[in-house]
């Protein structure tokens, strides 16, 4: 059985931005993947967490979204490293296109939205099978105001959020020292009908 938690450093990055090591572990308790589950990754960056959710789904499908050729020649890599090909498929596209091609899902993670997220929300709330979940990580305020806005509005969603604020050790000198992270934001929908 495969646990999340893959280290920060077994991925290759480059300038990429990528969800943390902590705030992965915690965005897949919140989404509850199972064996069988299709997942959405929108902004998938470097594809972290595209390759968690694979390894906790390997009957499933993994969809990739993510608009930067950067981001996307690195994803192909680490899906190649992780040897996930036949579990994840990259969508090179700014969602909300090409959202409308995908099969139903159990799982989105929207990691970015281009400045386009009640757009992409229509079209997930479409497509999410009654008892599926979003999971939101944001590092603005206008990201939570914008899910928070949404859900609010829809009587079919319930919705949680959490702030996380990591802090990892680093060595100075002789001394040791904790050094803060950026706080993130993870916002929880279900689905409920």
């Amino acid at each position: 059985m495969n646990l999340p938690g893959i280290a920060d450093e077994e991925f290759i990055r480059d300038k990429v931005p990528m969800t943390k090591e902590e705030i992965r572990i915690l965005t897949m308790c919140k989404a509850k993947v199972r064996p069988d589950d299709i997942i959405w990754d929108i902004g998938a960056g470097t594809g972290s967490l595209s390759i968690e959710a694979a390894l906790l789904a390997p009957q499933g499908k993994v969809y990739a979204i993510e608009k930067k050729d950067l981001a996307v020649n690195l994803l192909h890599q680490n899906i190649a490293k992780f040897k996930l090909e036949n579990n994840v498929e990259v969508i090179a596209t700014e969602a909300p296109k090409g959202l409308d091609d995908l099969p139903s899902c159990d799982v989105v993670f929207i990691g970015g939205s281009g400045k386009h997220m009640f757009e992409i929300l229509d079209l997930i709330d479409t497509k999410l099978k009654t008892g599926g979940r979003i999971i939101v990580n944001a590092v603005t305020i206008q990201t939570i105001a914008q899910i928070t806005e949404y859900m609010t509005k829809k009587e079919n969603y319930t919705y949680e959020a959490i702030q996380v604020q990591v802090n990892r050790l680093r060595k100075i000198g002789s001394y040791d020292m904790f050094n803060a992270q950026n706080p993130v934001y993870i916002v929880t929908c279900k689905k409920v009908k």
